[in-house]
């Protein structure tokens, strides 16, 4: 499958809004998705000016009303230093490792969507049972340590730790959370894999799916889960949001 990569080099100046834009735009998105859960869920983009900074949408705000106005810059400590509002002490902690880990991560995404805390409870792995799901297949960890709310910080360590150097991590009784080294692949690789839990569900509930041999699922993987198909799969969904509901952009 061809795509385009959209990596062209930016000024600083230029990838900070690029990504701004980006992450307000998977705000509405997962709005849409039906992934706003009150005043749960975050999603970040790593600084280009300031890497051990990151940008966040406000605590407490609806994911359909977040614009790049509204985001937050947070430090390495979790204090704002641009923007108006309060950051998720748990988004904070679970975040700012991640990223302190994972120098290639510029963006990660955590929501409680119904499907993937459906599946979060079962504590699996998702199964390569459609070739969606191959692009999760041999690149997820379960993080199998539930001990409520995330607000120690050495449970946010450990989160990082079992992500490893995956695109994602099932979070058991609690949800989904993907990485990409971009905003468009973070949020990509959630809206999929949350589907891919859905498909699962549904799969089982009628009967007994029957997955893709792991050669076939390994080479399916490194098409449906590149980068780069991450970034094409999200293009659309950006070019649709932005058009409907421009004002994201203010």
């Amino acid at each position: 499958m061809a795509a385009s990569t959209d990596r062209r080099r930016r000024e600083p100046e230029e990838e900070r809004l690029y990504r701004q834009r980006q992450l307000a735009a998977t705000c509405r998105l997962f709005a849409r998705a039906g992934f706003d859960e009150g005043a749960g869920g975050h999603v970040t983009a790593r600084d280009p000016l300031h890497p051990d900074h990151f940008w966040v949408n406000a605590f407490g705000q609806h994911f359909s009303h977040v614009r790049v106005s509204d985001l937050l810059l947070v430090d390495e400590n979790g204090e704002v230093v641009a923007g108006e509002g309060r950051v998720n002490p748990a988004g904070f902690v679970i975040h700012s490792r991640i990223h302190a880990a994972r120098p290639d991560v510029v963006a990660a995404a955590h929501t409680h969507s119904t499907h993937g805390r459906a599946w979060a409870a079962l504590g699996r792995l998702l199964d390569p049972i459609t070739q969606d799901a191959c692009a999760f297949y041999e690149d997820h960890v379960v993080f199998d340590d539930f001990t409520g709310v995330v607000l120690d910080p050495g449970e946010g360590t450990r989160i990082a730790a079992a992500l490893g150097e995956h695109k994602a991590v099932i979070l058991r009784n609690h949800g989904l959370l993907t990485v990409g080294g971009s905003v468009a692949e973070a949020a990509w690789w959630f809206l999929a894999m949350d589907r891919s839990c859905q498909v699962q569900l549904l799969a089982e509930a009628a009967g007994d799916p029957k997955p893709v041999d792991p050669v076939a699922a390994r080479a399916t993987a490194e098409t449906m889960g590149s980068p780069e198909i991450g970034r094409f799969n999200f293009k659309p969904l950006y070019a649709d949001i932005t058009r409907r509901e421009p004002d994201l952009l203010d």
